[in-house]
Formats: C-alpha cells, sequence, structure tokens
C-alpha cells in the first residue's frame, strides 16, 4: 500500500493538472471574441436591406450552424420582446451560392424566424455582411430611420452564453429613446466564413 501511494499521487496530480488545464482553455475560448470589422457611420447605399422610414433598423447576420449564435438569437428574442413595434430587424444567414437551398434550413435559423417581428434571410456569400462590417457570427448593427448609426457588435457576454450584457442593454436603451452606455461591443461567436464545404457540421 505504501510503495503504490507514490504512482496514485502521481496520477491524481496528473489528473488534476489536466482538468485545470481543460478548464483554463475552456474560459479563454469562451471569453475570446471574434473579429469585426467597421460598421459603415451611414446606411451603405444600393443594397437589398430596407431601412424603416418610421423605426429603428436593427440588422443581426449570423453562420446557421454556429452553435455559439443560439445565444445570441436568445438575446435578440429578449430584445424584441422589451421593443416590440419600435423597431424593424434582420437576420441575415450566410450562405454560399454553391451549396444547396436546404443547407442554411437549421435550427437556428428557426429559432430567428419564431421571434415576432424578425425577419430571416439568407446572405449570399456573406456580402451583406462585409458591407456593414460583420465578420463574426452574432453581429448586430442598428440604424435610425436617417440611416446614422447608433450601434454594433455583439449581444452576448462571452462566447455561446446568454444572460445580462452591454450589447443587449444598449440595445434596448437605444430603442426605448434612451442614451446607451456603449456604441459597440464585441462580438462572440463563430467566423462567418467558417464551415464551408467539407467542413460542416450536421444542421442543429
Amino acid at each position: 500500500m505504501i510503495a503504490t501511494l507514490p504512482k496514485r499521487v502521481v496520477l491524481c496530480s496528473v489528473w488534476l493538472l489536466a482538468v485545470t488545464a481543460g478548464t483554463v482553455a475552456f474560459w479563454n475560448y469562451g471569453g475570446t471574441p471574434g473579429s469585426t470589422g467597421t460598421a459603415p457611420q451611414q446606411w451603405p447605399a444600393g443594397i437589398s436591406i430596407p431601412l424603416d422610414p418610421a423605426h429603428d433598423t436593427l440588422v443581426m447576420f449570423a453562420h446557421p450552424r454556429c452553435a455559439c449564435t443560439r445565444a445570441s438569437v436568445e438575446e435578440l428574442n429578449r430584445v424584441m420582446a422589451e421593443c416590440q413595434g419600435k423597431v424593424a430587424t434582420h437576420v441575415y444567414f450566410f450562405k454560399p451560392d454553391k451549396l444547396p437551398a436546404d443547407w442554411v434550413q437549421t435550427g437556428l435559423r428557426e429559432s430567428a424566424a419564431a421571434i415576432p417581428g424578425v425577419i430571416v434571410h439568407d446572405d449570399a456569400n456573406g456580402e451583406l455582411a462585409e458591407r456593414f462590417g460583420g465578420e463574426t457570427s452574432g453581429y448586430v448593427v442598428l440604424y435610425n430611420p436617417k440611416g446614422q448609426l447608433l450601434f454594433s457588435g455583439g449581444i452576448t457576454g462571452s462566447r455561446g452564453h446568454a444572460g445580462d450584457n452591454a450589447g443587449e442593454s444598449a440595445l434596448v436603451s437605444l430603442l426605448n429613446g434612451h442614451a446607451a452606455n456603449v456604441e459597440r461591443t464585441q462580438v462572440y461567436g463563430c467566423s462567418l466564413l467558417d464551415k464551408l464545404p467539407g467542413q460542416d457540421s450536421a444542421p442543429r
């Protein structure tokens, strides 16, 4: 028993170090934002998204197969519940032209479409996202009826985790006619260009 004790201690120590390393890696991943470009200060000309003349216009850009974005959709649902009738909202899902139409038909898209007041669309090859500086799934922009940028960024506080956060609070404040503490936030999600042919996962 005494002879085997050091070996057990060593094994337990190795296991503990592995668990600790895994936990640290997980939290680092969850707290690491994705990349974003710069949203135009004025609503871009010549695009297919309609700018509402009477309400603010909110646009989210999402990857249909990004599990992290489910939290962003949950936060969007909360925003819409608190700001009904005050915003025109569109969610554009990345859709490569070379892939069949059903590639984008995932549970995530269905969840977004089920939110009252939200209209979902395909974003062919991510072209519209690029026009608005969207590089990471869950990226949101908000413009007033004059086409002036009010907010850009994410509406979750970390990757894949819903809950109170600066982006969601800013949107609710702005849509209710109040000033926001922030105008730009980090975005937590997958790259909008990830999981292309040969790499895509099963629909969620």
